[in-house]
Order: C-alpha cells, then structure tokens, then sequence
C-alpha cells in the first residue's frame, strides 16, 4: 500500500467516525441506510457527509432556517416518500427541537391534499401517532 492510500484510508476512517457522531448528535442514532453506505461505499458516504453537514449547519454559521424547520421538513418529506422510519427518525428530532403533533398533522393535510390521501395513509398518521405518544411521554 503506498503512501497515498494509507493516507486517503485515513481519511476515509476519520470521515466515517465524524458521520457516526453527526448523527448521534441530529437524530440520536445511525440509521440501518446510512451504516450500510459507511459500510460499503465510504467514499460517497464521505461526500454525502458534507451535503448533509452544510444542510445542518446553525444560523450562526449562515443558516436560513433553525433546526426545529430544518427537521420538520425532513419528517414532511419522508412521509411524502413513503419513509416511514426515516419519518420517526427526523420527526423525534423535530420534536426535540419544538415540533408538535398538531403541527405536523396540519402538514400532513397539507401533503394529502397536493399528493393525496396515500401519504396520510401509509405513513402520515403513523408518524403524528408517534409524536403523539412522545408528547404524551414529555408529559408524564
């Protein structure tokens, strides 16, 4: 191995370590997906990375929309993508960050009404159901 694969090895390994605790620290878990692209194609998932971190970063670093908007759509956007789990994922973090049921659900009927009932009815209750239970939950 010479040494400038030893060294993009290295830069490889760092660049997955830093993607195993930018999602700790958004969504409080490594998704299967994600894992699977660290696993298997840790080059792309190193660019993926650094999509994601510009998409994440703060408004103090030049951001236009804060966290809880930025998680929010996520949690839209996967409900209208059929992702269930990539729904909850980004819905708990919404929530964390200020989201309510109610909020969601009225995207939600927002969705149905541009992309139809299917949205709400595969994966849109199921996620207003489950920040409904973390409310419920944050409430004792």
């Amino acid at each position: 191995m010479g040494e400038n694969t030893k060294s993009e090895e290295l830069d490889l390994q760092a660049g997955v370590a830093r993607g195993k605790a930018h999602f700790m620290e958004t969504l409080g878990n490594l998704p299967e997906p994600i894992r699977a692209m660290m696993d298997h194609v840790p080059h792309t998932f190193v660019g993926y990375l650094k999509f994601r971190e510009s998409v994440y970063r703060k408004q103090s670093d030049g951001a236009h929309l804060d966290l809880k908007t930025k998680e929010f759509l996520y949690t839209v956007l996967d409900i209208v993508t059929g992702n269930l789990e990539g729904a909850k994922n980004h819905g708990h973090a919404a929530f964390m960050a200020g989201m309510t049921s109610g909020e969601l659900a009225e995207a939600c009927m927002q969705v149905m009404h541009v992309c139809g009932v299917t949205t709400w009815g595969v994966t849109g209750y199921k996620v207003v159901d489950y920040i409904a239970e973390l409310e419920k939950g944050a409430r004792g």
